[in-house]
């Protein structure tokens, strides 16, 4: 698998540079007996349309079709990364300071896998989260070697 997402990402940047387009995330997996190539695309002001979601899809199916990377049967999808967009490149992360996000860790900070709060900085060292601990408010250095996974999330008690 990550050697098509290898291939794919190399096919795909071209395409977005071209369209002054911003590649956020690619995945290929397996859901029930079907294979899904999702492609998720954005603009740098975060406001991609259904246009130029279907324009990346039609120039990345050509490449596709051309270089052939994939064996099995699979769905092509395009489209923007929602609101819940992953932070996995530097960059998602600096644009994301201040914004609300959850991070889960490979090993547990504190007893804890899970964080969620706004992020307040980032650096060498890592992520630093505002946490609500039950009554109290708490700042958690996130080591970056320690970040399996991280997405902007919705803060629903604002």
């Amino acid at each position: 698998m990550t050697q098509v997402i290898d291939v794919v990402e190399q096919l795909v940047q071209p395409i977005v540079d071209d369209l002054s387009l911003e590649l956020v995330d690619v995945e290929f997996v397996k859901e029930g007996s079907d294979w899904f190539l999702r492609v998720y695309v954005d603009t740098p002001e975060g406001n991609i349309d259904i246009d130029q979601c279907a324009l990346v899809s039609e120039r990345l199916s050509e490449e596709l079709d051309r270089v052939d990377p994939i064996e099995q049967n699979y769905f092509l999808e395009v489209s923007s990364p929602g609101a819940e967009r992953p932070l996995k490149k530097e960059q998602d992360f600096e644009k994301a300071i201040g914004e609300y996000v959850f991070i889960k860790t490979y090993a547990p900070i504190d007893g804890m896998k899970e964080f969620e709060g706004y992020l307040r900085s980032y650096s060498e060292e890592g992520a630093e989260v505002e946490v609500r601990i039950k009554t109290r408010t708490v700042t958690v250095l996130i080591d970056k070697k320690k970040i399996a996974f991280a997405r902007l999330a919705i803060d629903f008690s604002a």
